[in-house]
């Protein structure tokens, strides 16, 4: 660990003389190489990024700055502090979908003792009671019974790392001591629950052990690593039980080693290194099963900004080796972070002072349509079979499951994948979960459905672990006592099941792993029960089965969209990109949602869902939001033809089968049809000439708050503006995001 002044100093300063590892013209096909696009800056630079159930991500940066981002809209919507610094916090998933943060900043290297729990249902956060000492820069892993474990974090400048491991116990939000575990470990090590449900520290240190977690504590060891200290590097869980580190170290490396904890002796094997070596890299797990590596940097010292390395490469856990893909153009260094939305695109952040968020688009979004996915529960148990609905489920080669990011400093805690066994049928398939928690511990995932070419679906948001071994209600009341079973700690409860605690009933509204029914509220409530009647059964699970309209145009009008489907309640909202939308209730079949014209601004795909009343969720239906029509030319209209690999300025104009588009960037030639982020479509109005007359050029003033779209030109303050993008009105000069000069 280096001073951090220093680092700061040289990370933009250092630019001047960047040597750009990587950087020059994309002279491959996307369906090969991916792509890139550069989205709307962010109010500050994040170091934390966790993608929550809602779709949104929680983003936290330096000096208590905290914020949600959304990946769809790109909006940004306030986040209230917990009071304290999180700034290189450690954070992992509960089950239910609530995030623990672990630890915070006082000073560098003095960490603070606080934690508390994010809800995003609520956006609110729940203090935990402080830990045994400061941690700055601890890593926590979600456990096979739902509880988080939480090792390592820098205590002082004077007395180094906290030795003692610890359990948050959320059922009765209380922390246990692994006091025979005690060990003095790097800091933010990377940490994996194994098949076996024991968690093994696989780096940065040169020594992997395993943790029993259950007593006080036991560490074991398994191996060592081929490849010494990789500080910086980054692990990710490729299959279960097998792990791959990679890069990392001062000087970086470009190695990299796997180890299966399967194995009767698991021991680490070198695998090919990556074509640039890396430290403050970032892995991210994509949907077909390869893992993806973007940023660092390749030279000397904790952070030099004079190495940024910009291509990523893509490692294939069948052949073990390594891909180079397209070069970002934003240097990715200490600091950044990575992380797999669920349309199969991945988000990039961060590195100290740098705004600017960039998209990769895997190779696969170019290789055709993507298979469609419905139906799927909000909530799975362990070993559950479940049916999906798909009209391509005939072409589908492989389901996954991946578990729900929490990035920060080069490590995605929890990141895993699992490989699901299916069956398919006439447009359904039959998945069958995990069937226990050592392989996937409870908590979010996402479902992914992967075609023959590789392409993947639009993952859907899962509850793992809320039904399996659960108690449910009683089918017949009694007629005298009004009987339930004792309510049992760390138990699996099903939402529905009735218990006695305490001389008192409760009824479980979401499933849980036995939380206490007195302390935890949200997931228990008091149950008056009745002498003479049935206990009610829970109340099943809203279903989407189609949407009217099913598409729009980007830029059109607000509308109503009619949602059919299934179980639907009184009090049921309809849900756009997590977003309750203002909902008429028709019927148990039918709800109607009021959509507004921000909400199909830009051309892409919103996952509609439904929330009844009490918290059961349905699975996600698809909205397509298209880019809008190419007008025909007028006669005469002439623009001169795209032509790949030419270097277009912002404004230019051009021709491509038959229509014509204009450039919302600089670009060095990329296809107009496939680069949306950089053209736009353009509508010509002149019949006579190519370029517009010099005088008379008039065009109407803009309006603060009507919608405009892509490509919509308007004056204001005696100048030009032209849409760059889709906008509810934003001000000319001063959403340049979103406005361009033009010149008529």
């Amino acid at each position: 660990m280096k001073a951090l002044q220093a680092l700061r100093a040289g990370l933009m300063g250092g630019l001047a003389t960047t040597c750009l590892v990587g950087a020059g013209p994309v002279v491959a096909q996307a369906s090969v190489t991916g792509q890139w696009s550069r989205v709307q800056n962010l109010p500050f630079a994040p170091v934390h990024d966790v993608y929550l159930p809602n779709g949104r991500v929680l983003l936290v940066g330096r000096n208590r700055t905290q914020t949600l981002w959304d990946s769809v809209t790109q909006s940004i919507i306030g986040v209230p502090s917990p009071g304290y610094d999180l700034f290189c916090a450690g954070h992992g998933y509960l089950p239910d979908g609530r995030v623990l943060l672990a630890g915070g900043h006082i000073a560098d290297f003095v960490g603070l003792a606080k934690a508390s729990v994010y809800d995003p249902r609520t956006n609110t956060w729940t203090p935990a009671p402080d830990m045994n000492a400061g941690r700055w820069y601890p890593t926590v892993t979600t456990l096979p019974n739902g509880d988080s474990l939480v090792v390592s974090g820098s205590m002082d400048t004077s007395q180094s790392t906290n030795t003692l491991p610890q359990v948050y116990q959320p059922a009765t939000n209380s922390w246990r001591n692994l006091t025979s575990a005690q060990l003095s470990q790097p800091m933010y090590p990377m940490m994996f629950v194994a098949p076996n449900g024991r968690v093994v520290d696989v780096g940065p240190s040169t020594t992997t052990r395993s943790l029993d977690t259950s007593g006080t504590g036991s560490w074991s060891f398994v191996a060592n690593r081929n490849h010494g200290w990789r500080d910086y590097g980054t692990a990710v869980m490729y299959a279960e039980g097998k792990i791959l580190v990679a890069g990392g170290g001062d000087p970086p490396q470009a190695s990299a080693e796997v180890i299966d904890l399967n194995a009767a002796t698991p021991s680490w094997r070198t695998v090919p290194s990556m074509s640039i070596a890396r430290r403050h890299l970032n892995s991210t797990l994509l949907p077909d099963g390869t893992v993806l590596v973007t940023g660092g940097t390749s030279g000397p010292g904790h952070n030099n900004a004079s190495t940024p390395v910009f291509p990523a490469e893509l490692w294939n856990p069948a052949t073990e080796r390594w891909t180079t893909l397209a070069s970002g153009s934003v240097p990715r260094l200490y600091h950044s972070a990575a992380l797999l939305l669920p349309d199969g695109r991945v988000v990039v952040t961060g590195g100290d002072n740098v705004p600017e968020v960039e998209i990769f688009s895997p190779p696969y979004l170019f290789k055709g349509a993507r298979p469609a996915l419905s139906g799927v529960p909000s909530q799975v148990g362990y070993g559950q079979r479940v049916t999906v609905q798909s009209a391509q489920a005939a072409g589908i080669g492989k389901v996954t499951l991946i578990r729900l990011s929490a990035v920060t400093h080069a490590f995605n805690m929890d990141q895993r994948i699992n490989v699901l066994p299916f069956a398919a049928g006439a447009g359904t398939l039959d998945i069958t979960l995990p069937s226990s928690a050592n392989q996937a511990p409870p908590g979010m995932y996402m479902v992914f459905l992967v075609d023959g070419n590789g392409v993947p679906s639009v993952g859907s948001v899962v509850q793992l672990g809320g039904t399996s071994g659960s108690v449910t209600p009683p089918s017949t009341g009694t007629t005298t006592g009004c009987s339930f079973p004792a309510w049992v700690q760390g138990r699996q409860y099903a939402a529905g099941a009735i218990v006695s605690y305490n001389g008192s009933n409760y009824v479980a509204k979401f499933a849980n792993p036995g939380y206490n029914p007195t302390i935890s509220t949200y997931y228990w409530a008091p149950y008056q029960c009745s002498t003479t009647s049935t206990p009610p059964p829970p109340a099943p699970a809203p279903a989407v089965s189609s949407l009217a309209p099913a598409t729009a145009t980007a830029g059109g009008a607000a509308f109503t969209l009619t949602v059919n489907g299934s179980n639907f309640v009184s009090g049921a909202t309809v849900r756009w990109n997590g977003t309750a939308r203002s909902t008429t209730f028709v019927g148990a079949s039918q709800l109607r949602a009021a959509i507004t014209a921000a909400d199909i601004g830009a051309a892409g795909t919103a996952q509609v869902t439904v929330l009844n009343p009490g918290g059961a969720a349905s699975g996600s239906a698809l909205f397509t939001v298209a880019s809008p029509p190419a007008a025909p030319a007028p006669t005469g209209c002439s623009f001169p033809a795209w032509v790949q690999g030419q270097q277009y300025a912002a404004g230019a104009i051009v021709t491509y089968n038959g229509s014509f588009y204009i450039a919302k960037f600089a670009n060095p030639g990329y296809n107009p049809t496939i680069s949306t982020y950089y053209w736009g479509t353009y509508a010509c109005t002149s019949g006579t000439s190519t370029s517009p007359p010099p005088t008379g050029c008039t065009f109407p003033a803009w309006v603060q708050g009507r919608q405009y779209a892509a490509g919509a030109i308007v004056s204001y303050n005696g100048s030009n503006y032209i849409a760059k993008f889709a906008n509810p009105g934003y001000n000319p000069t001063i959403s340049t995001f979103y406005w361009a000069p033009h010149q008529c």
